[in-house]
């Protein structure tokens, strides 16, 4: 099986050139104060443009208002917008008429109810991520290192592209995509060794683990 993977939440040339070497077809950058794992737009700049053709540049925001948006396209070229927050359909829609570009809406899951929200999606966002709800007392909707139930994927079918998020590491992986059937995935408290501090062979060894499932069966 051949399964895409997303190194997210990178913030130094050397882990940007890691995710590259090991043919990550996304790399994503945050832009949300809260996280540890946030850039300005001046910072992330000069990382995004050394970002080769062909590998997906993704910006990841919370309910982020049309000011942040503007200023951090005026520095980063990006090719997709992942909203991570509660943005509605409607808001999706704007943002995706206001600045020309490919949205991801992420669905957070605990449970199989959960999954009822992503069809309000449908024909409006790009790409769906499924991602686990974080706790009540998390102060960010991702990065916490939580997984969830993969096999309540394993039996949808969805309508568009999607990711499974949540709680991968390079040890398990290739379960998580072999249960979910994800056709790509998505890293970034997993390939970290601490809070907002990439690890270039953590990364290397996740980007392995999913290039291995291609000569799985």
């Amino acid at each position: 099986m051949s399964v895409a993977a997303k190194i997210c939440g990178l913030s130094t040339l050397e882990t940007v050139a890691a995710a590259i070497a090991g043919r990550a077809r996304f790399i994503g950058f945050v832009f949300f104060p809260p996280s540890p794992r946030n850039l300005t737009p001046a910072q992330a700049g000069p990382l995004i443009r050394g970002v080769p053709a062909g590998v997906m540049r993704v910006g990841v925001f919370v309910d982020p208002d049309n000011d942040l948006l503007e200023r951090v396209l005026a520095a980063a070229p990006l090719d997709l917008i992942q909203l991570h927050g509660e943005e509605t359909p409607e808001r999706v829609a704007e943002i995706k008429r206001r600045f020309g570009k490919k949205a991801m809406k992420a669905i957070k899951v605990a449970g199989e109810s959960d999954l009822a929200a992503a069809p309000r999606y449908y024909g409006i966002a790009d790409w769906l991520m499924f991602d686990a709800r974080p706790p009540k007392s998390a102060t960010r909707p991702g990065g916490n290192a939580l997984a969830f139930d993969w096999e309540l994927l394993r039996a949808r079918t969805w309508p568009l592209p999607w990711m499974l998020s949540g709680g991968l590491t390079p040890a398990n992986v290739a379960e998580a995509a072999r249960i979910s059937r994800a056709p790509a995935v998505d890293v970034s408290s997993g390939v970290e060794s601490a809070p907002g501090v990439k690890d270039v062979a953590k990364i290397r060894a996740f980007l392995a683990a999913v290039g291995a499932l291609a000569g799985a069966n």
